[in-house]
């Protein structure tokens, strides 16, 4: 079974994210999501969701890519994770290109998918801020 691993906020889901979820699961067997805890977003990434962690898991779960969500709680763990649910390939939009190609060392395919034109969950937050 090839295992896939991607992380993110998964904020306002949308069909960027869904489009990614597809194409990330297209990679493989197996897909897990890393999904960014409310105090990683708040203390890292600097972010304020919307939904909180349980609600975003929640709804991840409830796509049919998604074989299990698992809480991000640093940006260090890429690397632990990739060994303990041994991840043939890491898959993240090329907004990060070159960000993760360490993982390259670790044995471990990285994928950067375009991302979704047009679409984005800091988008959708600056229109709904100036109705």
């Amino acid at each position: 079974m090839k295992r896939v691993i991607t992380y993110g906020t998964f904020d306002l889901l949308h069909y960027g994210h869904i489009n990614l979820l597809k194409r990330a699961k297209e990679q493989g067997d197996y897909l897990i999501v890393g999904l960014s805890t409310d105090e990683f977003n708040k203390d890292k990434k600097n972010k304020v969701c919307y939904f909180d962690y349980e609600q975003r898991k929640h709804l991840l779960e409830a796509i049919r890519y998604v074989d299990l969500v698992i809480p991000e709680e640093s940006w260090e763990q890429k690397r632990s994770d990739v060994h303990e649910f041994k991840i043939d390939t890491f898959v993240i939009g090329n907004d990060w290109e070159g960000h993760f190609d360490f993982l390259k060392e670790e044995g471990c395919e990285v994928v950067y998918l375009d991302r979704t034109p047009d679409i984005s969950t800091t988008k959708i937050k600056n229109e709904l801020e100036h109705q």
